[in-house]
């Protein structure tokens, strides 16, 4: 499949209440890598296979969750196209340009607020800081990975989950203005025709994103990082039990994407995953529904129920 237009998630920016605890939980947990900070503060972090020179932003403040989500697209050509359909569609609001250079490395980024209340933003330009695995050069002759991993290491930033009220109108806008695909949905309701949670993708993964329909606007329910393999999974619980994190769920399997998970939180109460597994995805594959008489299995798969923070966001 040649992927064009938006390529991936490309950074989540995060709040967090004290930097010293978040730090030591994102750099010696879960085994990001420090790359820079601002004058502001702001922390810029990489996963050890991401080639960019960052994907997640830890800012200071007074309540935790997430500031913004970018989005990779594959050239400055089809940033300028897509920024001029957003505006042209009217699902968006609050559009803008950031100047090149408000992000370390990175050049200018289109920001537009979706439906469900989440900010989003699309970039085509950030430097590649390459992965350390290369012996002539950062991508000659490489080694499966690095030396010095630390923590759970992760490959790389996943997706998000996030959850507001005009899912509708959000999910409209990914899949006919951004170009993705619904790999899986949940529908209610006596004939089963309001969706109340989507699983989108512009890749050939299950998801890029998933968004839950809520009474509420812009909120965040986790970040997820990608694993190798179940067994790196299970290794992660084990790592965290040992650091004493707090843990949500897991591990277990979702029934939607099929993936394999474990959640837990940040010192600011920041949910993350850690997730394996999946399936691919590609355009002609037909949407997976679930529906809500079988959203235990569908969300966890093992034991069939929702704990309660979940059960608060699918209700």
């Amino acid at each position: 499949m040649a992927l064009t237009g938006v390529l991936r998630p490309g950074h989540v920016a995060l709040r967090v209440l004290e930097m010293g605890p978040a730090l030591k939980h994102y750099v010696d947990v879960l085994g990001l890598i420090e790359v820079t900070r601002d004058k502001a503060g702001r922390v810029f972090l990489k996963a050890w296979d991401e080639h960019d020179h960052h994907s997640v932003v830890l800012r200071e403040a007074d309540e935790a969750g997430m500031d913004y989500m970018g989005w990779r697209v594959d050239s400055p050509t089809t940033l300028k196209k897509l920024a001029a359909d957003i505006e042209k569609s009217g699902l968006a609001s609050d559009l803008g340009w950031v100047p090149a250079g408000e992000h370390p490395a990175t050049g200018e980024r289109f920001r537009f607020t979706v439906a469900t209340g989440h900010v989003m933003e699309l970039f085509a330009e950030k430097d590649k800081l390459g992965n350390d695995c290369g012996t002539d050069g950062p991508d000659v002759n490489p080694h499966p990975w690095p030396d010095n991993l630390r923590g759970i290491a992760p490959s790389r930033f996943d997706h998000c989950l996030l959850y507001g009220d005009d899912l509708d109108g959000t999910v409209k806008l990914f899949r006919e203005v951004l170009g993705f695909s619904l790999a899986e949905q949940v529908t209610a309701g006596p004939d089963g025709s309001l969706m109340i949670g989507a699983f989108l993708t512009c890749s050939n993964k299950p998801h890029d994103i998933a968004l839950i329909r809520q009474p509420v606007k812009g909120k965040f329910h986790h970040a997820s990082f990608i694993l190798g393999s179940w067994e790196e999974v299970l290794k992660a619980g084990d790592i965290l039990s040992r650091n004493k994190v707090s843990l949500d769920i897991g591990p277990t399997r979702h029934g939607i994407t099929r993936g394999e998970t474990i959640y837990f939180f940040d010192p600011s109460g920041n949910r993350n995953e850690v997730f394996a597994g999946g399936y691919i995805h590609y355009p002609d594959k037909p949407t997976i529904t679930w529906t809500e008489q079988e959203l235990g299995p569908a969300i966890f798969y093992h034991d069939r129920k929702l704990n309660e923070r979940f059960l608060q966001v699918f209700t």
